[in-house]
């Protein structure tokens, strides 16, 4: 009887032990996908802002043809809307993609977002958006570790924080033809509380997706649509801190 229950202990130690080191690499897989799909937007913010001025220094003179046409005309809006459709074809369509088609359809993502935040350096110096990036990568690290490790069901709190979301999008809907300075920096201010606890409910709900039993294929899938949503919760903290601490040329 001794023997059978030391057995059991046994077994039940070593399925403990595989779903770990499966949920670690799982995690791992999530947080390299968003990361580097950070990594390549600001790159490609970068380059996009580069080859649109023309500049003495930190100074800008003026824009090259190509910032006209991307900063100046119609095709700003295309721009500026491109990422969000394929925000809305990838969680429509995730079902049908295989694993390689949502990875590949992510790095385009996070490219059309590089272009449609270039024109960030035009408004705030090069010095304080990376002062703000670093302030947010902080913060993001921080609360995605609390959402990893903490024992609470953040359920409630996720719910609430929706909430908060669609009233912001609403209030900055208002916002654009109010032009209340006022009203811009209250949403910013709610906005970081938003995403900061989106961070943590995100990651303790991506955390929660990981099943032992899901196929390489479906692993995959999964740790993709994570990637995205920690890549949106870290995105929209850095634009309404950027709102808050960054320095306007």
């Amino acid at each position: 009887m001794e023997f059978n229950k030391q057995s059991s202990s046994v077994r039940s130690t070593a399925s403990e032990a595989i779903i770990d080191q499966g949920l670690r690499a799982y995690m791992l897989k999530v947080y390299n996908y968003m990361a580097s799909g950070v990594l390549l937007t600001g790159f490609i913010a970068l380059a996009f802002f580069k080859m649109a001025v023309v500049s003495d220094g930190s100074q800008i003179i003026g824009l090259t043809n190509f910032g006209n046409t991307i900063y100046a005309s119609g095709l700003k809006w295309v721009i500026m809307l491109a990422p969000l459709a394929v925000v809305f074809y990838m969680s429509f369509g995730i079902a049908k993609m295989s694993a390689a088609k949502a990875q590949t359809t992510f790095w385009v993502f996070a490219a059309l977002m590089g272009a449609s935040l270039s024109s960030i350096f035009l408004i705030y110096t090069g010095a304080s958006i990376t002062r703000v990036f670093f302030i947010t990568a902080g913060t993001f690290g921080a609360m995605s570790i609390y959402g990893y490790t903490t024992k609470k069901d953040l359920t409630k709190l996720g719910s609430f924080l929706m909430m908060g979301l669609f009233g912001i999008i609403i209030a900055s809907i208002v916002n654009i033809f109010m032009k209340s300075s006022m009203m811009y920096f209250v949403i910013s201010i709610i906005g970081v509380l938003v995403f900061v606890g989106l961070t943590a409910y995100d990651t303790q709900k991506i955390k929660n997706m990981y099943l032992v039993s899901d196929s390489g294929e479906l692993m995959g899938k999964k740790a993709v649509m994570g990637a995205l949503t920690l890549y949106l919760d870290f995105i929209n903290l850095f634009i309404m801190l950027l709102r808050l601490f960054g320095q306007r040329r």
